[in-house]
């Protein structure tokens, strides 16, 4: 029987599931909806058990029998508290929850420039909420760790991704004396496996194959990296969606905090990435998607405009400058629309350049490749004009399912 490795995505409106057997090819794919989460109180929270519900449909619709391997991804930052065997015991405050934003104050004082735990929506802020309405709970868990306890029957295991913006220090490996200053109770904090390690044995009551083993997972972001099919030092992905989003797999770690850069370990390497300001949200100041897909054309990547721009969504940019007041850079104008267009892509790819540039400056390797996600990736002429200006390979990515990347992680334990 050709063995299979399964891939669970627990996204923020749903679940997919994607099987694949030793050579990466997809074998089964499974998909459930979630219902919307509860806002109110200024916190957005949503169930675990609608989380299981949807894995379980999922299953049903996998071949199961044939599965040995399993791992799960889950939203970056989504948390809960539990009893001793894994009970939720309430409901968990997602990712994008701002409610606990008036600790951040606190966390800037005490957590390192690098650490991933700043910010309004830091999980380290919710736990420290949470633990108060819940002071007898054993665990704090994220939401893949949470279903990976439903799979294997061992809760209170995390993995590097998902612990790293609770305050997880992934050079070290270790959780820092830095939230023992903040309150966190430490007793809470899940054991951190590295993504791709075993967990443990899948219960036999969910009918996988034989010997089936679940593995530590990782965040939807570093799956969709993965699902790519990059894996090799270099390799970048650009997002090219509402933002200009680009990761970089890495030998080492590098971090430019100002920028917020920072980095995952992954495959034994570390993820590095940043986002711009730049990107589909700033062409649609000037062109909507109907007019620029007439235009496209009439683009001429041999034939650049010369024109140095840099276009914003509105003021202000993160990466590769961090600087709140800059505002875009789009002028003068060129008098024909198509040219103005071509001028306005540039500056994309311009900013994009930039920002693997600075990655290699904080001290990640040249880049040797790209591929490409995100609705800009349909656009030919612009592919072109992107690499005129990167120099490397442009691939097309194996897939953009976070739940193939993932399925690719467990895939690494048959």
């Amino acid at each position: 029987m050709n063995r299979l490795a399964l891939g669970i995505d627990i996204g923020s409106s749903g679940v997919r599931a994607s099987a694949v057997d030793r050579d990466g090819r997809l074998v089964a794919e499974a998909k459930a909806a979630l219902p919307e989460p509860d806002r109110a109180d200024g916190m957005i929270r949503t169930a675990a058990a609608d989380w299981w519900e949807a894995v379980a449909t999922c299953l049903a619709g996998i071949p199961k029998e044939r599965v040995a391997a399993v791992a799960v991804d889950g939203t970056s930052g989504t948390l809960l508290l539990c009893a001793a065997d894994g009970t939720p015991l309430s409901a968990a405050r997602r990712y994008d929850d701002a409610g606990s934003a008036a600790h951040a104050a606190r966390i800037r004082e005490l957590a390192p420039a690098e650490s991933a735990a700043h910010g309004a929506t830091s999980p380290a802020a919710r736990l420290l909420d949470l633990q108060a309405l819940h002071p007898d709970a054993a665990m704090a868990l994220h939401q893949a760790d949470w279903v990976v306890g439903r799979l294997t029957g061992r809760f209170g295991v995390s993995d590097d991704n998902n612990a790293l913006k609770t305050g997880w220090d992934p050079v070290a490996r270790t959780w820092p004396d830095w939230l023992d200053g903040l309150g966190i109770a430490r007793r809470l904090l899940p054991q951190v496996l590295e993504p791709g390690e075993v967990v443990g044995p899948a219960l036999p009551e969910l009918g996988f194959a034989k010997g089936a083993v679940v593995v530590a997972g990782t965040t939807d972001g570093c799956a969709s990296f993965l699902a790519t099919g990059a894996d090799q030092p270099g390799d970048g992905v650009t997002a090219l969606g509402t933002t200009l989003t680009l990761k970089l797999l890495s030998d080492r770690p590098v971090f430019d905090p100002a920028a917020g850069v920072y980095s995952h370990r992954l495959l034994g390497m570390w993820l590095a990435g940043g986002a711009s300001n730049t990107g589909g949200a700033a062409l649609l100041r000037f062109f909507t998607g109907e007019q620029m897909r007439a235009m496209e054309p009439g683009l001429d990547p041999a034939h650049p405009t010369g024109l140095d721009f840099w276009p914003l969504a509105g003021k202000g940019e993160r990466f590769p400058v961090a600087d709140p007041a800059m505002e875009s850079r789009h002028e003068p104008r060129p008098a024909e629309d198509v040219r103005f267009f071509q001028a306005l892509l540039e500056g994309v790819a311009s900013v994009e350049q930039r920002a693997y540039r600075r990655l290699a400056e904080l001290g990640a390797p040249k880049l040797r490749s790209v591929r490409t996600v995100g609705g800009g990736a349909a656009n030919r002429a612009w592919t072109r004009i992107r690499q005129n200006l990167l120099g490397v390979p442009m691939l097309p990515p194996a897939s953009e399912q976070a739940s193939y990347g993932t399925a690719l992680l467990a895939r690494r334990a048959l």
